[in-house]
């Protein structure tokens, strides 16, 4: 090792390792490289040349995001195989949300000590949630630093960019009374809210074997399910329907997330018994002494995405998206004229609901 190496190395940062790292991931990430790929991974950036054909008015769509501190409990149950689709589903499904093809994606991942291990099942879990969405894996960083972070420590973002026909964008305008919602299934928490499952994991003692109460999987299988990716069942449908809004529940779940996309003249009325709420969320709830209201404020409670669609496309849209068992779809709720301006636009018909 040169000298130069050697001292950097000694310095916590060690470059033949994050050259091992990215030997370890070439075939994950090329995997991923759809027709636009025009660069091999490694390059000081990565081109792209996104097919215009059929597009009028081509407009790209951005966003970025994390997995918060779900990585700590990733951490502490040593499962980390699926936090790279958290990381690639939290912004693949922002970019959704406006009517966009998620066109390619990129990671930054941040350590104390690069574990070639750890590091690899990651992104290798990013890339394979690349492929899910249909997006190319076209670059990243690996950031070693030791006073930033300690050893076993490691931080995630990640970076989606889309294209979308500018008569295509959906940003909520088209909502109108009358409108149905139409809820996707989330596959548990999702990426939010981790601050307190994580302190009510602690607080119980559980392990990542034990099984966690009031469900069949364990505590690691329940909470460290992987967010939902709900790109290609979305796009299926708005090829054939159409779609007035759409919202990805994430952080401060139907109160915080639904309003950001309808116009203010209107409200949304919600059946909170029309899904089945997975039973991750019962066992939270009664654990932290919240109530559904609360739960409502915070967590996406079974609904990942919703759609808000012509009263009279309800079914067929419906029968469209359940052609997937695994991730099912349900009228969840409508669009009702807003009774007062200062009213909130979130109506959840459960006991003792403030809003």
């Amino acid at each position: 090792m040169p000298k130069r190496s050697q001292a950097y190395a000694e310095a916590g940062v060690d470059l033949d390792a994050a050259e091992a790292l990215v030997d370890r991931i070439r075939g994950a990430v090329d995997a991923t490289h759809t027709k636009g790929v025009i660069s091999d991974i490694g390059g000081f950036g990565g081109l792209f040349k996104p097919d215009l054909s059929g597009m009028g008015e081509p407009i790209l769509v951005a966003a970025t995001d994390g997995v918060g501190t779900k990585i700590k409990l990733a951490a502490a149950f040593s499962e980390h195989a699926g936090i790279g689709k958290d990381l690639v589903a939290m912004s693949a499904n922002d970019v959704l949300v406006q009517g966009a093809k998620p066109l390619f994606f990129l990671d930054y991942f941040a350590t104390g000590k690069l574990d070639l291990d750890v590091a690899e099942a990651v992104v290798s879990s990013v890339a394979s949630a690349c492929q899910e969405a249909g997006c190319a894996l076209l670059g990243g960083e690996t950031a070693e630093m030791p006073d930033m972070y300690t050893d076993n420590e490691y931080d995630l973002a990640g970076f989606c960019v889309g294209m979308v026909d500018k008569d295509k964008i959906v940003d909520g305008s088209g909502v109108r009374v009358g409108d149905a919602l139409i809820g996707l299934a989330s596959t548990g928490v999702h990426s939010n809210g981790f601050s307190l499952v994580r302190k009510l994991v602690d607080e119980s003692g559980l392990g990542p074997e034990d099984v966690l109460p009031g469900t069949e999987l364990t505590a690691k299988q329940a909470l460290l399910m992987p967010t939902a990716i709900y790109v290609k069942p979305v796009l299926n449908v708005m090829r054939d329907f159409d779609v007035h809004g759409m919202v990805h529940i994430t952080g401060g779940g139907f109160h915080d997330n639904i309003p950001r996309v309808l116009p203010s003249s209107v409200e949304v009325r919600i059946d909170f018994g029309s899904w089945p709420v997975p039973p991750v969320f019962p066992w939270i709830k009664d654990t932290a002494a919240m109530t559904w209201d609360e739960m409502l404020h915070v967590f996406n409670c079974g609904i990942g995405y919703v759609l808000a669609v012509d009263q009279e496309q309800t079914e067929d849209v419906l029968a469209r998206l359940n052609q997937n068992l695994d991730q099912p779809a349900w009228r969840i709720g409508s669009i009702a004229k807003r009774t007062e301006a200062e009213s909130c636009q979130v109506l959840i018909d459960i006991p003792g609901a403030a809003c």
